[in-house]
């Protein structure tokens, strides 16, 4: 096929194809000797969309030349190895970005709280599951941090889950402070909180500077848009009818034995039972402390399994206020960590009804 032809089918432009056949990367089937036309084959769109995809993650001409000759297993090892560099390249680009802003800036840090490492580490962790990668509402992909003199909270929500943990400072807080730091970022530094025993949380203008202990401090941007009302989901929160203790181990695995999207918990007498979303096969009833009246709830496991999965301590409590209420999931022998799962509409039976 012509070079205009081929360079539609794969998204090339003409002048790009002719400077990857002059770089000897993908040359033409074949060539006129009197025109000077350029001619591809059919088994050439594949070889040429894949060097299009690779170019556009900055893959150097090396490293395309690498992967196109390649086994598919070595391609991947590749592929993954230029995915890490790129990565790595850019934490270092904002943490020396940072350094540069500070100096610019020219305002001193504001201290704010210092924390256990370790601690900090698992909790960062352990919210952030509830955040959310989203491009049109790019705060819900942060962890909201609120310090005042008695404790720190950490919030991450997806408007599905939301999860909190409260941590007791090392030392008093200097002062109140509320901010939303770039999950992203936080999770890139946790490898580095997690090695220092004791972290300083100092806010500049735009971020916060995490001081390490014998390690590399690490800066974490703000993000600038308001935080979704998450005091006011809790304040609004239903009186709690149902209550069920049950541990955590055997709740996962019955979770994990409902495949599919949705998954639905039964509440009984001194039972909790998980079954697909057509609430029927229901699991081995699972022993469980239950006060209050049976009830039957409706999740997706992508919102259940998390909030069930990240409890601190061996049980779990289940806090229920009805089928259509979000559910609090807190660790039974430890209060700092609670999650809310927001429940979905029971499955419409065969006959329409829910």
């Amino acid at each position: 096929m012509p070079i205009g032809i081929f360079a539609q089918r794969t998204g090339l432009t003409s002048s790009a194809l002719r400077f990857y056949a002059d770089s000897g990367l993908l040359p033409p089937a074949e060539v006129d000797p009197v025109t000077g036309y350029r001619y591809y084959g059919t088994d050439q769109v594949e070889p040429a969309t894949v060097l299009r995809r690779l170019r556009e993650i900055a893959m150097p001409l090396a490293g395309v030349e690498a992967v196109l000759g390649s086994t598919p297993r070595e391609a991947l090892r590749l592929l993954d190895e230029h995915v890490s560099d790129v990565v790595a390249d850019a934490a270092a680009a904002q943490r020396k970005a940072a350094v540069i802003r500070s100096t610019l800036s020219n305002e001193p840090g504001l201290p704010i709280v210092a924390l256990r490492g370790p601690v900090l580490a698992d909790a960062v962790e352990q919210t952030l599951t509830a955040s959310a990668y989203d491009t049109a509402t790019p705060v819900l992909g942060g962890l909201r941090v609120e310090t005042s003199h008695e404790a720190v909270a950490l919030t991450a929500t997806d408007r599905y889950r939301l999860s909190t943990r409260t941590l007791m400072p090392a030392e008093p807080p200097e002062q109140s402070w509320a901010g939303t730091v770039a999950g992203d970022e936080l999770r890139i530094a946790v490898v580095e909180i997690r090695r220092s025993a004791l972290v300083r949380l100092e806010a500049v203008p735009h971020g916060i500077w995490l001081r390490v202990e014998d390690g590399e401090d690490r800066y974490c941007r703000l993000l600038p848009d308001a935080y979704p009302d998450h005091r006011l989901v809790l304040a609004s929160l239903g009186a709690v009818s149902t209550r069920a203790t049950v541990s955590k181990e055997s709740l996962l695995r019955a979770l994990q034995d409902h495949p599919g999207r949705r998954t639905a918990l039964h509440i009984a007498d001194r039972t909790v039972g998980v079954a697909g979303a057509d609430g029927d096969q229901l699991s081995t009833p699972l022993p469980a402390t239950v006060t209050g009246p049976a009830l039957r709830i409706w999740f997706e496991l992508t919102t259940l399994y998390p909030a069930v999965s990240t409890a601190i301590g061996p049980d779990v409590m289940l806090d229920l206020r009805g089928h259509d209420q979000p559910v609090t999931i807190r660790s039974a022998d430890r209060g700092d960590l609670t999650t809310l799962a927001m429940p979905i509409k029971p499955p419409a039976k065969p006959d329409g009804s829910a």
